[in-house]
Formats: C-alpha cells, sequence, structure tokens
C-alpha cells in the first residue's frame, strides 16, 4: 500500500460504528479520525483518536455539503476518506457522490442501485433474481391495505418492519421499535396502523417468523473495490443482540465463521449488480429448512464492523488500499474463528446455550483472539474521563438485560 499522501478520516455520526471505525484508521496507519454530527454520544466523548465536532442539521445536504467543503480546502493535498457511520449519512454520500468525490475518496455504491437496494420490497426481488434465499414475505404498501394480515400465506406469529428504515426514522412517535413481532393478526393490524399514522409513507414488510434466539443470527460484511469486484467478505455468527426497544437488533457479541456456499453466493450477486464499497447483510438460520436466510442489506460498514477488523481484515486498510494502489486480485475470506464484543463477557457467557460454541468463545479468550471496541489501550491509558465513560458504560449493561432479558 503506498500513498505520500496525508491520511485523513472523515466520519459522518458519533455512535460506535463511527468510534470502531477511527480505531481500525489509528491502528493501522496512526491517524486520528474527524466526525461531524449533529450531537456527540458518549461513544466518541473524551476519545483520543476522535475530533468531534457538532454541527446543526448536519444531516442534510444543505449543509452537510458547505461543511465539507470548506474542512477539505483547509486540508488540501491530504488523502480524506469519508465515511458514513449511519443509514442516514451513508445514504447523503451516495446521493451527493459525484460533489463529494471531489474532495474525498467516497466508498460506496452509485445512486441508482442504491435506492433499489435501500427499500426492502425491491432488495426482495433482487434476491429472486439472484437466488438467495429471505423469509416468506407479504408488502402492506399503505393502510388499506391492512386487511391483507387476515389471511396470509403463513402462520402468526409474524415480523412488522418498514420497507425503508430512513424514511420510518424520520417519523418518531411513542413505542418505536426497529422491528415489530406480531402473534396475531389483530397485533399486526395495530402496529401498521401505528406507523402509517406517524406519517410514514412506504411500505411495510410483513415476514414469516424464523424460530429460533439471537444464536441463529449471522451478519456477513463484504467489501467491494472501485472495479466492483469483491475484495473481502467477513461472516459473523451472532451469540447476543440489544433487547432495548430502539436497540433490538444490534449485535453485541459475534464469533467469526466460514460458510463457503453463502459466501460466493452473495459475492455472485454484489458483483452482478456492479456493487462498490461496503455491504452488510443481515441473515438468520433456518433451522426448519436449514437455509440462510437474508433480511435486508446495509449500504455501509455495520455498526458491529470492528468484528471484521478483529478477524484481520482491518477495513481503514481496504479503503485506503482501494483509494490508492487497488487491492490487487486477491479475495480475502475470513476463515479462522476471533471473538469480538461490547458488552461484558459475563452477561454474554449467560446467553450461550450450545456447550460447544461455549468453549469456543472461551478458548479464544484464552488464546487472545478476540476484541472489544471500546477497550483500547491507547485512547484508555492516560484518560481518565474516557476510562471512566467506558467502564460506566459496560456495567449499564448489567441492567439493560434485567430490564430487556
Amino acid at each position: 500500500m503506498n500513498t505520500e499522501k496525508k491520511i485523513i478520516p472523515v466520519l459522518l455520526g458519533a455512535d460506535l460504528n463511527c468510534y470502531s471505525v477511527a480505531r481500525a484508521f489509528h491502528e493501522a496507519f496512526g491517524v486520528k479520525s474527524y466526525a461531524f454530527g449533529r450531537y456527540e454520544l458518549g461513544t466518541t466523548r473524551y476519545s483520543k483518536l476522535v475530533r468531534f465536532h457538532a454541527v446543526d442539521n448536519v444531516d442534510t445536504a444543505e449543509v452537510l455539503l458547505p461543511t465539507l467543503e470548506n474542512f477539505a480546502k483547509e486540508h488540501e493535498g491530504a488523502l480524506m476518506i469519508l465515511v458514513g457511520c449511519t443509514d442516514a449519512y451513508a445514504d447523503l454520500i451516495i446521493e451527493n457522490k459525484d460533489v463529494l468525490s471531489r474532495w474525498f475518496f467516497c466508498a460506496c455504491p452509485n445512486a441508482a442501485l442504491a435506492k433499489q437496494l435501500i427499500s426492502k420490497e425491491a432488495f426482495y426481488e433482487m434476491c429472486v433474481k439472484h437466488g438467495m434465499d429471505f423469509p416468506k414475505t407479504v408488502i402492506v404498501k399503505n393502510e388499506t391495505e391492512t386487511d391483507k394480515l387476515d389471511a396470509l400465506p403463513f402462520s402468526y406469529p409474524v415480523i412488522v418492519k418498514p420497507s425503508s428504515s430512513i424514511r420510518y426514522w424520520q417519523n418518531p412517535f411513542d413505542g418505536m421499535k426497529k422491528v415489530y413481532k406480531a402473534d396475531t393478526p389483530e397485533k399486526a393490524k395495530e402496529i401498521a396502523k401505528t406507523i402509517f399514522a406517524s406519517g410514514y409513507d412506504d411500505s411495510l414488510i410483513i415476514q414469516d417468523f424464523i424460530p429460533g434466539d439471537d444464536s441463529r443470527m449471522y451478519v456477513l460484511t463484504a467489501y467491494c473495490d472501485q472495479n466492483a469486484k469483491v475484495k473481502m467478505m467477513c461472516l459473523g455468527h451472532v451469540l447476543l443482540e440489544e433487547h432495548t426497544p430502539k436497540g433490538i437488533g444490534n449485535h453485541v457479541a459475534i464469533l467469526t465463521e466460514y460458510h463457503e456456499e453463502l459466501m460466493m453466493t452473495v459475492r455472485r450477486f454484489l458483483e452482478a449488480e456492479g456493487y462498490t464499497g461496503f455491504a452488510n447483510f443481515d441473515i438468520k438460520f433456518d433451522v426448519r429448512d436449514g437455509k440462510f436466510k437474508i433480511f435486508e442489506i446495509n449500504l455501509r460498514q455495520g455498526r458491529s464492523n470492528f468484528y471484521v477488523t478483529t478477524a484481520g481484515a482491518n477495513i481503514a486498510k481496504l479503503l485506503v488500499g482501494d483509494a490508492t494502489d487497488g487491492l490487487g486480485e486477491d479475495i480475502m475470506l475470513m476463515k479462522e474463528p476471533t471473538f469480538w464484543h461490547t458488552v461484558p463477557k459475563k452477561i454474554i457467557y449467560s446467553y450461550i446455550k450450545d456447550e460447544e460454541t461455549a468453549r469456543a468463545v472461551r478458548m479464544l479468550v484464552k488464546q487472545g483472539k478476540t476484541a472489544s471496541s471500546l477497550f483500547y489501550s491507547y485512547d484508555l491509558r492516560m484518560n481518565p474521563l474516557r476510562l471512566a465513560y467506558v467502564l460506566i458504560h459496560n456495567r449499564r449493561y448489567y441492567k439493560k438485560y434485567k430490564l430487556y432479558p
């Protein structure tokens, strides 16, 4: 990897995703990251890795573009890597890639492809085209179609979720969740009507509920270079997720695994569609037919992206390599088991039911093949405020899992 330019990561967001990307850049190149967002969060506060700038309405193109242009002019001559760390910021980069690419390296898909993929409804149509399995699905386009919920081609319970996550979160309401589980048609109708009443104007996805707890979940992260060739794939077996109403589905413990057939199917899909940048897939293993069912694709690195860096595929090196001398012809398929987590190990051990998996995780911890995003010695050393935050944040998980087991 050859670059004589100063590397400057510019991150949009302030959450665990942002911190994990910043840590990857610091581990790989010893550089600090700049971050922009509407407000600072604890995960990036007091950090020596992140220089955060709070900017009102920076999640709009009218504010973001001049903010980044001014930043770029102040750092002219540097290799500036722009990374979106939430769906909304990633979408802004995609929509304005032509303008932003004058100053920054933007690893993301083109707007036309992104528009299809962001809609879960359109994405499932593409899954059919490419032979990728997904849960049985019914689309409800508006409140007048909620009668469909009385006669689904699969049984209750079902999952109810928005087709467009971005539009959904733009219309907040009390009791809002990322996804919902409905045991009866009446409950499904109630959920649907509440969501549509909030102002949400896209479709709802009604899906067959795949049985099994968090340990049936998987996450697949891929990186596609600027020639739309897959250069890295890392599959994570999710051992535990968050269960707070707004955090449900966020991964907190991942064991790296290798399933070649699944990975190659996804690789063919990404390359056939001309995808570029990071792609992150949420998947669940269905014990009823022994198939991996894909729920959705995120057009960015996931919130739990440090599991990829932990596995040996530092995401910052992928970005800088792609921006400079290219990533070569080889593809990195992460095969060796590693363990990433962001909650105390004691909590994770209490939830792992499979003895073989528990032994594997404990062995990886013993061998040092593990990492926790926020426990970065460089950032904690001689930094009492940061250390205090991380310890308190970690301790709060005990209360969270007691309230939301």
